[in-house]
């Protein structure tokens, strides 16, 4: 196997989504390899900011999809939800909405 290769095979991602709604953020998409680098190119393409944390990676992939995120990840995954809300904020200003 290539560097390449061996590269994508190591890739992890996790998607989350947090409604008011919800008691805690769920995961909605997990994958390693080439569907980790899809559930990147997906967020990408939907103009989702991005955070990059492998452990937190490595949490999250145990969590079932459709579940919320334990109580012990709470507070990384609350501090990532305002860094994205402060991203949609800089980008709103930037293209003028």
């Amino acid at each position: 196997m290539d560097n390449k290769n061996q590269e994508m095979a190591k890739k992890k991602a996790v998607a989350l989504q947090y409604r008011m709604d919800y008691v805690a953020p769920k995961v909605v998409a997990r994958g390693t390899g080439h569907m980790a680098q899809k559930i990147i190119d997906t967020a990408t393409d939907a103009n989702v900011a991005l955070y990059e944390n492998p452990g937190l990676v490595e949490e999250l992939t145990r969590v079932d999809l459709g579940d919320e995120i334990p109580p012990e990840l709470y507070e990384i995954v609350a501090q990532i939800l305002v860094f994205v809300d402060d991203m949609d904020k800089l980008e709103a200003l930037r293209s003028g909405r």
